[in-house]
């Protein structure tokens, strides 16, 4: 199974990064995907990384559909293309309200319509087509065309999606799907909509990545790991949007945790993060992760890949650069090419 690194939000030192980076490159990794949010800008750090490399994919973790124009996408994958020498995957979603809304100032508004638009026009952009565009969320009418040659006019596309009509969506016009919050034992509730989008476009199961993100932890005592894993779980089930509107809450209430996402909703929009994070389930860490002995990492990891997963993004959580590499380390014998 091929294996992703994704780099974190946060503060990490770019002189780490860059070592991060090239370490899960020599070590065989398949890609590296870095993550913008309300993060620094992405397209600068993928710029930066694919100078920096040589053979490992670079990735976008997501960008959204709404804080940047579908041509200005197109225009960034195009350069980060040939900045990479063909190593790019454009990697987009809607985000959510929090994001678009609390952080751009755009309305949140026709998610799904509006990343289907732009998927069209940033796939005709990278053709060199004249982009005359009359759709619901982008118009365009003066048919100009990108005046570089990029250095592939089909560049991959992996949707981020979680809701039905969504992953209907991503299964017919997306080239890889990369679920957050993804439980392999519950891919009975992603599989018949990513199964109905690929037959409407004479697609099968075999031409779609599956790249979900894993949080990651080695460490021997799985209990401190659960510990560490949980306050990622309960921003994402209970920060990320809002309390009408959350999609991963969502998700983990038809995982069958209802009474909990809603718990872990009202704690953490109430202020108090530390016990929304007590109030993950051991189960949803232990299902949604892999941690622990770096035999047991391998073992969670087998899960993915016999619920269909092709390329994890491994979120490796540690506490400084050295447990960071020891994981990738620890992990190679998965990610080295067979």
């Amino acid at each position: 199974m091929k294996l992703a690194v994704a780099i974190p939000y946060t503060d990490m030192p770019w002189a780490e990064t860059v070592e991060y980076v090239q370490t899960a490159e020599k070590l065989g990794f398949e890609a590296v995907f870095v993550p913008e949010a309300y993060s620094y800008d992405s397209v600068s750090l993928m710029g930066a990384l694919a100078m920096k490399t040589d053979r490992i994919k670079i990735g976008s973790g997501i960008f959204n559909v709404f804080s940047r124009s579908a041509a200005l996408l197109a225009q960034s994958a195009g350069a980060l293309d040939m900045l990479s020498g063909g190593r790019f995957i454009l990697g987009l979603g809607t985000s959510g309200p929090q994001v678009v809304q609390g952080f751009h100032g755009v309305p949140f508004e026709k998610p799904l319509k509006r990343t289907r638009e732009y998927i069209d026009v940033i796939r005709m952009t990278l053709r060199r087509e004249r982009v005359i565009y009359d759709g619901e969320t982008v118009k365009l009418d003066m048919g100009l065309k990108l005046i570089n040659h990029p250095v592939r006019s089909e560049i991959p596309i992996i949707i981020a999606s979680l809701g039905p009509k969504n992953l209907e969506m991503t299964g017919e016009i997306a080239d890889g799907w990369m679920p957050t919050l993804f439980d392999p034992g519950h891919i009975d509730i992603f599989k018949p909509h990513l199964d109905a989008g690929l037959a409407k476009a004479g697609k099968s199961w075999n031409n779609l990545e599956i790249t979900p993100m894993v949080p990651v932890l080695m460490y021997d005592d799985l209990d401190v790991c659960r510990q560490l894993i949980r306050p990622g779980l309960a921003l994402y089930i209970g920060g990320m949007g809002s309390r009408e509107r959350n999609f991963y809450n969502q998700l983990v209430q038809r995982y069958g945790y209802i009474d909990e996402a809603k718990t872990i909703q009202d704690l953490y929009l109430g202020g108090d993060k530390a016990a929304a994070a007590d109030a993950v389930p051991d189960k949803l860490v232990d299902d949604t992760s892999a941690f622990g002995s770096p035999e047991k990492l391998r073992d969670d990891l087998a899960r993915f890949e016999a619920a269909g997963v092709t390329m994890p993004i491994l979120g490796i959580n540690a506490l400084d650069q050295e447990g960071r590499l020891k994981t990738l380390e620890a992990l190679a014998p998965v990610a080295a090419p067979a």
